[in-house]
């Protein structure tokens, strides 16, 4: 989807591999799959995104899990949703399109740990947010989007 915003990109990449082999390795073919147009910033923090995004057609978040996930545990609630407020309003008057890839994760199961269950609040929030913010939004399941705003 994001290609077809434009030829010119940027990738918001949120995963941080540090000591994980296997993330390393995917990150690294995530790299060499993504179109050589595409710029990347590396954002374990969102505040710079919307400055980057003037020399860009679009703006491709990956993903919004990813960036809770380690803000979560590195920051708490309250200041992950704070911070995902701020960068809402920030890139709501943007003249760029931008496009946040998100997971879906209060269909499944109830985690078992307090921790699974805050993270998938705090996500659930978060992807409220986005989608009330958002002009569309998209479910994909099995590879098939399907527009539901």
């Amino acid at each position: 989807m994001a290609g077809s915003l434009g030829g010119r990109v940027l990738y918001v990449a949120t995963a941080l591999p540090n000591d994980d082999p296997d993330l390393r390795r995917r990150v690294s073919l995530h790299r060499l799959r993504r179109p050589a147009a595409w710029g990347t910033v590396e954002a374990g923090d969102l505040d710079r995104v919307p400055g980057e995004a003037d020399n860009w057609d679009a703006v491709l978040l990956d993903s919004l899990t990813l960036w809770v996930s380690a803000r979560l545990y590195a920051v708490g609630e309250e200041e992950t949703l704070a911070s995902f407020g701020g960068f809402l309003e920030e890139i709501s008057p943007h003249p760029r399109p931008f496009v946040l890839v998100s997971d879906e994760v209060g269909l499944g199961v109830v985690p078992e740990s307090a921790e699974g269950r805050v993270f998938r609040d705090v996500l659930g929030a978060a992807n409220q947010r986005a989608a009330r913010a958002a002009d569309e939004v998209h479910l994909c399941v099995a590879g098939i989007g399907v527009r539901i705003k």
